[in-house]
């Protein structure tokens, strides 16, 4: 038999398998057994076989692609620079990666408003994993309506007919606020968007933290930016002058605008100002002072993305989950 010619069918009979089964260990299907793919893989490369990939997503009908959407708001600065989403979109294509299948990274103003027909009937991908909630789900629902196969990073606990795996933002609201008031700081303000889908939930345990207290809230609402927490805390000192002791960031590059313009005019962090950030990502770690944060589990939360939205594309239903988080005290909430 000439090596170069051989066919799928062939390279079957060889193994003593069907067809289907050498076309799904060739393109690491996870539906087969990683021994059998192993076996397979091996086979067919011992006989010069290439699997024409191409052909064989014409004749499944599937992709092995799944599209990864950053969820931006339409009146957002922030972009796909932002630490903190490079290291969820890099752990979610490991992941993919893991069971077989490629990452096609857009976002939300790139796929309109028909993210049923730009990626899944236009057969760009199998299914979808949304990064984010944003200020508004009608996107994201239309998709699920229309049956798309997705499931959504954000928090878990919001009502929705898909699921959403995340961490939960009320505790870590919490537990940062009730970290700063532990600290001494009695005139703590919260800085992001409390519009946000998570961003709320964040908020909302900052407010139940400081009303076990009995301290008045302060909000400065701005774009999930370190250039819009900068500006947003000049502001503040000029109109208010050094009004608060501590400040509850909704994520980390936030906490690190804020922290720029503390220590541009000299004040002390965290004698003057104590500050927590949210997500720890590496910078959190290399700032000066370092920047305590609530650490959340994006590893686990991406191996958990991949699975339900491979359980249903195999016809199953997949539920919310929330994953751990974990307050990482450093410099600048020490005293």
């Amino acid at each position: 038999m000439n090596n170069k010619k051989l066919k799928l069918t062939d390279l079957a009979k060889l193994a003593g398998v069907s067809t289907s089964t050498v076309s799904r260990a060739l393109n690491n299907n996870p539906l087969i057994k990683q021994e059998t793919r192993d076996k397979l893989q091996h086979l067919a490369k011992q006989h010069n076989f290439s699997l024409n990939t191409a052909a064989s997503r014409l004749r499944s009908q599937k992709t092995n692609v799944v599209a990864v959407i950053i969820n931006f708001d339409g009146d957002t600065e922030q972009s796909i620079n932002d630490p903190f989403l490079l290291k969820v979109v890099g752990e979610i294509n490991l992941a993919l990666n893991k069971q077989g299948l490629e990452l096609l990274l857009s976002n939300s103003f790139m796929a309109g408003d028909d993210w049923a027909n730009y990626f899944i009937n236009s057969r760009r991908a199998d299914g979808i994993i949304v990064v984010g909630q944003g200020k508004s789900p009608i996107n994201i629902e239309a998709a699920a309506n229309a049956g798309v196969p997705l499931v959504v990073w954000g928090d878990p606990k919001t009502p929705s007919n898909y699921p959403i795996v995340g961490s939960d933002n009320f505790v870590g609201g919490r537990i940062a606020t009730e970290h700063l008031l532990a600290c001494g700081a009695k005139h703590i303000l919260f800085l992001g968007d409390p519009a946000h889908a998570e961003i709320a939930e964040r908020y909302r345990g900052y407010l139940a933290a400081l009303a076990a207290v009995k301290a008045s809230p302060q909000v400065v609402s701005i774009d999930i930016t370190s250039s819009a927490a900068y500006l947003g805390i000049n502001q503040l000192l000029v109109e208010k002058g050094l009004c608060f002791d501590g400040i509850m960031a909704c994520s980390d590059m936030v906490a690190l605008g804020a922290m720029k313009a503390l220590k541009e005019r000299y004040i002390s962090i965290p004698n003057d100002v104590a500050l927590v950030g949210f997500d720890d990502i590496a910078m959190a770690d290399i700032s000066h002072p370092s920047l305590s944060s609530i650490r959340q589990n994006t590893q686990r939360a991406s191996v958990l993305l991949v699975e339900k939205l491979l359980a249903q594309l195999q016809g199953e239903t997949a539920q919310s989950q929330v994953v751990d988080i974990e307050l990482i005290n450093r410099q600048s909430t020490k005293r």
